[in-house]
């Protein structure tokens, strides 16, 4: 989970992860959206990928970049662990 709070902790992943909230898209795609190389986006991938939060699928000479949702599950799971049972309840 430490590579998952590193990973959101940067806000040009979290910008990232709000573009592929929207849909699939490629390095190229993502890059069109910042003012820096395509090698920072890289990097910026390469971390969201190890942290399972963005996973990478090859269609023909692209790859194609999509959020991974069951990390983002397993975090809210994790966050709603620490809230008040009574409150949890109400809600339901």
């Amino acid at each position: 989970m430490n590579d998952t709070f590193k990973a959101l902790s940067d806000p040009t992943r979290r910008q990232i992860i709000q573009l592929l909230k929207e849909r699939n898209m490629t390095a190229g795609d993502i890059a069109e959206h910042f003012e820096m190389t395509k090698p920072s986006i890289s990097h910026h991938l390469n971390l969201l990928k190890q942290a399972n939060i963005v996973i990478d699928q090859r269609k023909g000479q692209f790859i194609y970049y999509s959020l991974n949702t069951t990390v983002f599950q397993e975090l809210v799971a994790w966050f709603l662990q620490f809230k008040d049972p009574k409150e949890r309840k109400k809600k339901l």
